[in-house]
């Protein structure tokens, strides 16, 4: 007789934030490429997504200078939050079925973003989701190492008491991915403006809509 597996796969859902659960990856990039060129580095959006994307701002800084041959200036981190926070004002707006998909999770959640405090606390004040998330938001500033390093996801899981393989992680950039797998993590990579090929690593798969992810977390390997 075969077993059967009861139960839930998972014991805890940790969401990224930008791109995962509100739309910011466009302002963002735009943000940082308006930057780069009046810092003298001319770069196009798909080329600024694909060094940066998924990068906490410390490292984002860090492979900056290394594009520009020369440090950056002592005020970027500011100038960057300040345009970042304007545009969040005027037209940010939460992933298309977020909501939706949160839910139909029955399942604990949290946050794990590169991002700052303010800035997570910011986006998703403006698109309506903060509550969802009410005291179970972490930021890569509250580890030593940012993303691709598991460090952040790991800290997620001992604050909600979980073991890490008992979690999912929800992401849309490749470093991200790459931080779940470190984390001994199953990754499900959210390919709605990352191109597929790019997260082939999940290893939970890949999906494009929202709509898909309830099930995807409930279906066995």
């Amino acid at each position: 007789m075969t077993a059967t597996t009861t139960g839930p796969r998972f014991d805890l859902v940790i969401f990224d934030n930008d791109g995962v659960l509100v739309d910011s990856e466009p302002h963002a990039s735009r943000v940082l490429v308006e930057l780069l060129a009046e810092y003298g580095l001319r770069m196009s959006v798909e080329q600024c997504d694909a060094e940066f994307l998924g990068s906490s701002l410390p490292s984002t800084r860090q492979r900056m200078e290394r594009w520009l041959g020369r440090a950056a200036p002592a005020d970027f981190e500011d100038t960057y939050h300040a345009r970042l926070f304007e545009a969040f004002e005027r037209c940010l707006t939460a992933v298309p079925g977020v909501a939706e998909a949160l839910d139909r999770i029955a399942l604990p959640t949290c946050v794990a973003s590169s991002g700052t405090h303010e800035r997570i606390r910011r986006a998703l004040t403006r698109t309506g989701l903060i509550m969802r998330f009410a005291g179970r938001i972490f930021s890569a500033h509250d580890v030593e190492r940012g993303k691709p390093a598991p460090d952040l996801f790991l800290h997620a899981a001992r604050v909600m008491q979980v073991d890490p393989s008992r979690c999912a992680v929800i992401e849309d950039s490749p470093i991200g991915v790459e931080a779940a797998n470190a984390a001994g993590m199953t990754a499900f990579g959210f390919a709605r403006l990352t191109p597929a090929d790019r997260l082939g690593h999940a290893s939970g798969g890949i999906f494009a809509s929202m709509k898909q992810l309830p099930a995807l977390l409930m279906s066995r390997p």
